[in-house]
């Protein structure tokens, strides 16, 4: 192994054999899903129906969204459509972080939102409890462990930024971190126990999905959406076997093709790649130290993230952050093996002791607006609403934006649709052909940030003066 230049780059600095030995036999179906308990699609919606909130999406977004409404009023009649089956995006793929913030982390709220920055840390502390009491009360079993989080630095430079702590995070010395997490390249970090929490992503999927079910709401999978428009009597939705009439429509589309124009250019879909490791012996543990079951994110723009599983699988994901050329969402993307093997040589040189196969790799698209947080906003004269651009922190914020969408559809103001986040819109993200080029440039300058100890070229000061942002 060598040992020049940044921690961790696109330079190798394991043996080709232990990368390629590591990912052989390695399943392409993301472990979340990959499991008997996977629970069978509702049946297609065929011909015509009404409802008077029709939920477009079966992502956590969309399914909060359809709960909620529906507890609120359970003579509500409520129809959830989804294109494929609930949870087989980004909802079932993720690592399943659970973060309370709704802006992104304080530097993002801060920069954007300063002047309501108490409120909406209030906000996400509410969102926060309620979301966990919704579990307990409802049965939903996601394996919630309130686990805190642990963010490492991996280069000097970054060091002095996590002694500026705040609340309850308590800053670790390099002996101190070695203390909880055995691993040569971690030389400080920052331990926060709250706001953060693990779940399994799909269990919390199908569990909202079978909440919404028993309380009554329709759902139907396999039903893509192919139009919105205004109606005699509301919104008429087509999809590619039926109609859906409905008084109020609440979208939940996030990364996917925009139905509306107006939010075309807000968001990008942009893929994440993870890797999954197989259970760890009691000596495997004991030899890395990882007794507390918090998740460790490290300190760099393009980072990664990690965190045990209930069976003491280690998931491994991150770093790149790929968009494809024309913003193209395809199945053959959820694979790259460029990237799998730059992950599981950042594994081994974060883990040298490990020696272990990985018996899952996945990726998977996100959506990812300017602002780094999620939007909000109405359409069709207040008959549609519309959320996303949660940029791979949507675990929670999606039931923030859920109750939003709904507050936004009722037509009344209300302490979550007079939030400056709510009332402002990201910066539109160029078309293509502008779009592919402009974000391979700021790619290469995030790199470049991490290769010259974290300070930032012109662009992205440039960028982040007006309030945009790319991380990996």
């Amino acid at each position: 192994m060598t040992s020049s230049g940044p921690t961790y780059s696109h330079r190798r600095r394991n043996s080709a054999e232990r990368i390629t030995r590591s990912l052989e036999g390695a399943s392409s179906t993301p472990f979340w899903l990959d499991t008997p308990d996977r629970p069978g699609a509702e049946p297609a919606l065929v011909g015509k129906t009404t409802a008077d909130l029709l939920v477009v999406g079966g992502g956590y977004s969309g399914l909060w969204t359809a709960l909620i409404a529906k507890e609120a009023d359970h003579s509500r009649d409520v129809v959830l459509i989804e294109g494929q089956e609930v949870g087989w995006a980004a909802s079932g793929r993720n690592g399943g972080f659970f973060e309370a913030s709704l802006t992104h982390g304080e530097d993002n709220g801060e920069r954007h939102f300063a002047d309501e920055l108490p409120e909406l840390r209030r906000l996400a502390d509410e969102n926060f409890d309620e979301f966990v009491a919704t579990l307990d009360r409802l049965g939903i079993d996601a394996e919630f462990e309130y686990t805190g989080s642990l963010t490492v630095a991996t280069e000097l430079h970054q060091v002095d930024a996590l002694r500026e702590v705040s609340g309850d995070a308590v800053f670790l010395d390099r002996e101190a971190v070695q203390a909880l997490v055995h691993s040569p390249v971690f030389l400080a970090g920052q331990r926060e126990t709250h706001g953060t929490a693990l779940v399994h992503p799909a269990k919390l999927a199908w569990g909202l999905k079978r909440a919404c079910i028993e309380l009554g709401v329709r759902v139907f999978e396999h039903t893509p959406a192919t139009s919105v428009k205004r109606s005699a009597d509301g919104v008429a939705v087509t999809t590619r076997a039926g109609r859906i009439e409905a008084g109020a429509v609440a979208l939940a589309t996030n990364g996917f093709p925009s139905l509306l124009k107006r939010t075309e250019l807000l968001t990008i879909p942009v893929y994440d790649y993870v890797l999954m490791t197989e259970p760890l012996s009691a000596e495997q543990l004991e030899s890395i130290g990882w007794a507390d079951r918090f998740g460790i994110a490290d300190s760099s723009r393009e980072f990664h993230y990690s965190r045990r599983t209930a069976d003491d699988r280690i998931l491994y994901g991150g770093f790149d952050a790929v968009y494809h050329r024309g913003g193209r969402i395809r199945r053959e993307y959820d694979q790259r093996r460029e990237t799998f093997e730059t992950l599981a040589d950042h594994f081994f040189t974060t883990y040298p002791q490990l020696d272990v196969r990985f018996t899952h790799a996945w990726g998977g698209m996100i959506d990812m607006c300017s602002r780094l947080s999620a939007f909000q906003g109405t359409a069709l004269g207040g008959r549609v609403a519309y959320s996303a651009g949660f940029t791979g922190l949507g675990v929670g914020a999606t039931r923030f934006g859920a109750k939003v969408m709904l507050d936004l559809l009722s037509g009344r103001s209300t302490e979550l649709t007079r939030l400056k986040m709510v009332r402002s819109k990201p910066i539109p993200i160029p078309p293509e052909p502008i779009a592919n080029p402009a974000i391979q440039i700021v790619r290469k300058a995030v790199a470049k940030s991490d290769a010259n100890e974290g300070r930032d070229g012109l662009l992205l000061k440039v960028m982040d003066r007006f309030g945009v942002g790319f991380d990996s």
